[in-house]
Formats: C-alpha cells, structure tokens, sequence
C-alpha cells in the first residue's frame, strides 16, 4: 500500500461513523434463500459470495453505509438458520447471537420453500430479544401468480421481492427507511444534560493507552455531542486542570477519565457538577441505574468471588489496561479480598453467566446500545448483577454519589 493510500484509508476511518453509532441490520433465514443476493442488492456491491450451496455463508458478514436519508447503518449478513452438522450447528449458533446486537432484522424466506414451523421459531427469538422486524419473501420471480397472490394475502404486511428485480429492492429499502425512522433514538451523551451555550471542561489524561496523535473514541464523541448542542467545550490534562477552573467564569460540568477520578475529585470544587466519560456512556449505551445498583454488591462478595470483565472492544494489553490490570488490583485493595477474574472482549460476551458473582463491563464505546441491553438483560436473567468501568471507579473512589447525580442524569 502507498503512502497516498494509507492516508486516504486513516481519512476515511477517522472521518467514518463508528459502528457501534450506527443502526445494525441484520439478514436472517434458512439457506439458499437469498440472504446474500439480497444484501448485495440492497448495497449495490458484491459485498457477500452467492452460491447454491448450501451454507456458503459462514461468519458473518458485515457492511457499513449511508443508508440515507436515515444516515449511517450496518448490514449484517448471516449463515442459514436451518444450517446441518458440527459446523453448521456452530454457524446458527453464532447467526442467533448476531440478534443481540440487532436494532431491526429481515426474516427472509424464499416464496417457494416457505418453512411455516422455522418461521413461528424465529419470529420467537426475534421477539424474547425486543427487535423490531420485518419479513422478506424472496425470488419472487420464480413463483407463479397463484402462489404470489396466496402469500400476500397471507403475509399482507410482508415484502416482495426478487434480488434481480431493483424495482422491488428500492421498495423493501422505502419500506425499510420508513420503519427504521419510528426506532427511538439513542439517548444523548450530553446534550440533555446542559443547556445550549453552556460549559463543560474535558479532563483527558494522556498515558500509554491513547493512540497516538489522537484522543481515544469516547471522548471524540463527548466532544461531538457537544458540538451538536451548542455547548462549549474546554479539553484539558489533569495537570492543568485547576489553572483552567480559575480562568473559566462558570462550569456547568466536568467529565473526566475515569482512571483520574481520585485526584480529579479533590480538583473540581463541590459546587461544579462532576461525572466520567464511562458514566455518561453507561447512561448513553446502556441502563445508569442497573449499573448502579451493580456497584453495591462489591462491599458484599466473598473472598475468591468470580467477576466477569467485558471488554467491547480489542486492543493490546499494557500495564496501564484499565480492565485487566487497573480495576482487579484496585478491588482487591480496596475490598482487601482476592477475586477470581474471568475476561472476554469484543462480541464474545459469555452466553452462561452461571457461576458468575458480578460482571463488569467497558463504556461500551465500540457497540451499539442494542448489543448493550441484551446483554443487561441476559445478565438480569441470571441473576447476575452488572455494573460498568466508570461507576466501579467512582465507588471505589466514595463519588459515586456524586458523579451520577448530574441534574437530568437519572
């Protein structure tokens, strides 16, 4: 790859929508029903290999775009449901967890091998996991009138469609649009937290886990909201943060790195609201109060005491990591037990929570709010509390009160 290259793909990550603020669209069925013909036709792009054989599609298969005039989404392409053997069973398996983190999903069958008893079981799964669906028949171009005319009037609400036709394919994207526009937006960071021209300070700490020449994802994204709600914005290290107290006339709120809570506290006088980038992502991507309440049974757990710590996304590990080195030693001490601890990163979040005392999660910056919620509600339905990075922090730290008591915040 030439430099010129190289330079156009950073512009383009940099300048690109992260894929956890974008809505996720995920393409479900049995095999050879379309699932791929159709993604490729939505996006205009031969972004999945088409083949009649079956279970061509193994992992997932993801593509980003501008779905507009909705905005940023990602397709997601998946093995068939009916999928057989070892691998097969293991595809359907990773094809159902993709669900967790769908904000609208299609149920795509192929109009001549309509499967009535696969289509009650996934509408099933689709429903215990609260996404919003719509369904598909497929190669309509192989059916005659007398079928056509049968399934629509069975299945008046479906679509019709036939990768080939794009007639039919800019009807089911209209129709996608339009009820992708209904989804409730995801909760602002900030923006209703303060007023329009108000002030906030940035406490950003620059150590060995910030990419170079660059601030980390929450942050850029605190900024942007900012940004978006005419709201002022003042980005400092903790080394300097007590000069620029003195010079701003008013502070409506400080947010900091959760890894400075301690010093930033005794910093910040008690009159000026504080809170952490990863409380305000607990309360954008996921459920403030249930992480709250999570942080409470810290004080109870028993000496070797089996935590969960998730990691959303993948990095390389330092002395300085957050989750796997700062938040085990900080318990620890502070609890004055030793506690088995358990990680995952990424999408591999544990299926059986069994045996688990507590799950910590990160802020949660690289996944979508849906994939967060699914994953609260897998843990409420093991009876696991689940807290997250900032909030175990700020407990640690005797602010916790403090930093989520923000005006609006709960």
């Amino acid at each position: 790859m030439t430099i010129n290259n190289k330079q156009k793909e950073l512009e383009l990550n940099l300048n690109s929508t992260p894929s956890g603020n974008r809505k996720h669209i995920v393409i479900m069925g049995r095999c050879n029903v379309g699932k791929s013909s159709l993604l490729n036709a939505i996006v205009g792009q031969e972004v999945a290999i088409v083949s009649s054989i079956r279970g061509t599609t193994t992992d997932p298969v993801l593509k980003s775009m501008e779905f507009l005039p909705l905005g940023p989404v990602v397709f997601i392409d998946t093995a068939g449901l009916d999928d057989e053997g070892g691998l097969g069973r293991l595809r359907v398996q990773k094809s159902k967890k993709v669900l967790q983190r769908a904000d609208y999903a299609l149920l795509v069958h192929s109009i001549d091998d309509f499967d009535e008893n696969h289509h009650v079981e996934t509408l099933y799964q689709l429903k215990v996991l609260n996404v919003p669906y719509l369904i598909v028949f497929n190669k309509i171009d192989q059916a005659g009138e007398d079928l056509l005319n049968s399934m629509r009037s069975k299945f008046p609400k479906a679509v019709f469609v036939s990768a080939n036709d794009m007639n039919s394919i800019h009807h089911l994207k209209n129709v996608m649009i339009n009820e992708l526009m209904t989804i409730e937006e995801d909760p602002s960071i900030i923006g209703d937290l303060l007023s329009y021209g108000g002030t906030a300070v940035l406490v950003v700490p620059v150590d060995s886990e910030a990419p170079k020449g660059r601030i980390i994802l929450p942050q850029v994204q605190v900024i942007r909201d900012c940004l978006d709600h005419g709201i002022k914005v003042h980005v400092v290290r903790e080394t300097e943060l007590e000069q620029a107290i003195k010079e701003l006339k008013h502070i409506d709120l400080v947010i900091t790195d959760s890894q400075a809570f301690d010093l930033v506290s005794q910093i910040v006088p008690q009159d000026i609201p504080l809170t952490s980038f990863s409380i305000l992502f607990a309360r954008h991507k996921g459920d403030l109060s249930t992480f709250i309440e999570g942080s409470k049974v810290i004080s109870s757990l028993k000496d070797g005491a089996r935590i969960l710590i998730s990691e959303s996304c993948t990095h390389n590990h330092t002395h300085e990591d957050i989750g796997r080195v700062k938040i085990p030693s900080l318990l620890n001490r502070s609890t004055g037990k030793s506690f088995e601890y358990i990680f995952s990163m990424g999408h591999d979040f544990q299926e059986d929570l069994h045996g688990f005392d507590l799950i910590i999660h990160c802020g949660s910056c690289m996944i979508n709010r849906k994939t967060m919620l699914s994953r609260i509600s897998l843990a409420k339905r093991h009876g696991v509390p689940i807290t997250n990075y900032g909030v175990v922090l700020a407990y640690i730290n005797n602010i916790l009160d403090r930093t989520t008591k923000v005006e609006g915040m709960l």
